[in-house]
């Protein structure tokens, strides 16, 4: 059901990969509420995926970038003002990776090489976005920007290793980037820490599927898909949250304020 809650608005999408990703699921939703958007992913993440169904799908065009240079960044922000006609309304950043994961170095023998670059990546790289918006005054007022996050950036999940210090780094720069870009352009920051979900990238962190059934366990309402995070995101880029800003909103079902569920105690008495 659609609603036009973005009828008019403009914006920018990264990260979306496949019909599995979280900003896949946006793209298509932001699409059936009248949003218009750019969509962007590094050229290696575009030649893995199927963005180009996505960009027909949603009448959408495509402009590749490494979300860590900050001249592919200013040239994606200025040509999606061109293409778009006008100043951003929206952004979802949707960008994580870890090569220690990938590689399968544990979390207590790291390759900082591999971190640095992780790092950069999935953290610092919002940072540089926000500035590269930020400098060109791209961002209508009363704009919305949103990235992904996980709660391992408050909590120890053993085998998340380096991308939980990587979520910490991220929502710190939502909060103190949210206070300039909301007192001096009235922009809102902020991030959304979503339920474990079989995207690509999470399927890529071990012993997934045993955690994923343990905090559908946890959770009161059970884990949050990819689409119902696609819906949540919608109504922060919405005129219906203009007052939600250096926040970093739970979307999780419940698990982040679960003790114990009876399920779980069941399991182990």
């Amino acid at each position: 059901m659609s609603f036009n809650l973005l009828k008019g608005k403009r914006g920018i999408i990264f990260g979306a990969l496949d019909e599995n990703s979280i900003a896949w699921k946006t793209a298509e939703r932001v699409h059936e509420e009248g949003g218009t958007f750019v969509l962007t992913n590094a050229p290696v993440a575009m030649r893995l995926g199927q963005i180009k169904d996505l960009a027909e799908k949603t009448g959408s065009e495509i402009i590749p970038a490494d979300a860590t240079s900050e001249e592919d960044l200013e040239n994606l922000v200025a040509k999606s003002m061109e293409i778009l006609g006008g100043k951003i309304d929206f952004v979802l950043h949707a960008i994580g990776m870890s090569i220690n994961v990938r590689k399968g170095r544990h979390y207590t023998d790291e390759k900082y090489d591999f971190t640095t670059k992780g790092w950069d990546v999935s953290a610092l790289s919002f940072h540089k976005i926000l500035q590269s918006l930020y400098k060109a005054d791209a961002m209508s007022e009363w704009g919305s920007i949103v990235a992904l996050t996980y709660m391992a950036a408050q909590r120890t999940f053993p085998d998340y290793n380096d991308m939980a210090d990587n979520k910490a780094y991220l929502e710190s720069v939502a909060r103190s980037f949210g206070y300039f870009f909301g007192k001096e352009k009235k922009v809102r920051v902020n991030t959304i820490s979503q339920s474990p979900t079989p995207t690509t990238a999470g399927q890529g962190v071990k012993g997934f599927d045993g955690f994923i059934s343990y905090a559908d366990k946890m959770s009161p309402l059970g884990n949050a898909t990819a689409l119902e995070c696609a819906d949540y995101t919608v109504t922060l880029f919405s005129d219906l949250t203009k007052k939600v800003t250096m926040q970093n909103l739970f979307h999780d079902g419940g698990f982040s304020n679960t003790g114990v569920s009876q399920e779980v105690i069941e399991q182990f008495s």
